[in-house]
């Protein structure tokens, strides 16, 4: 071999590195408090109360990824289900996690300006929105409820506009503290500096 042959350049093929990983950690204990907050939205429905927990997965799903903001949000959901009780709850959660941090958290990836940001939430307030209604018709139903009668004369006086309201609070949160917080917590390599590109996260 040449003594002037290139040696080989290995990359670090972790997908979360132990900052991030932290960060993430603060995010699920931030996310775990934030469940236990629980606001009315709609008068007489008292088993729909908004909590703001989701805002902290989707900070991490523009961070670091939906695979990371899907991973704060769930364990949230575990931990409010280990400390209360309430299983079925905390799978209905996991489900609305992915729903709302999935189509942002991609579409963030492919277009990392705060455009790409804006249409990610409105997508993800649509596909939350009607995830959470289908959650409820089969989740809610088979292991709450007991019959699809006691839920679905609730859809469009309660259960659409609630989830409505609920993912556009927890979307204009998320645009607040991420732009607050997104010099510190994620990858220099994945900041957009200077005017916004398109530049993939």
């Amino acid at each position: 071999m040449a003594a002037n042959a290139k040696k080989p350049q290995f990359n670090n093929s972790n997908r979360w590195n132990t900052r991030q990983l932290v960060t993430m950690a603060l995010m699920c204990a931030i996310a775990s408090l934030f469940s236990f907050v629980q606001i009315p939205l709609i008068p007489g429905v008292s088993f729909l109360t908004y909590d703001p927990s989701l805002m902290p997965a989707m900070v991490c799903g523009f961070a670091f990824g939906p695979g990371a903001g899907i991973a704060v949000g769930s364990i949230a959901a575990v931990v409010h289900g280990l400390i209360l009780g309430e299983w079925i709850g905390s799978l209905m959660n996991i489900f609305a996690t992915a729903f709302f941090v999935l189509p942002a958290a991609l579409l963030y990836r492919r277009m990392h300006t705060l455009k790409g940001a804006i249409a990610g939430l409105v997508i993800s307030v649509i596909t939350a929105t009607a995830g959470a209604i289908l959650v409820n018709l089969t989740i809610g139903v088979w292991f709450y409820y007991g019959s699809a009668d006691v839920i679905i004369p609730l859809i469009l006086p309660a259960l659409l506009p609630f989830n409505l309201v609920k993912t556009i609070l927890n979307a204009l949160l998320t645009l607040v503290v991420y732009k607050a917080v997104s010099n510190l917590i994620t990858p220099k390599k994945d900041r957009v500096k200077g005017r916004p590109t398109n530049q993939a996260a």
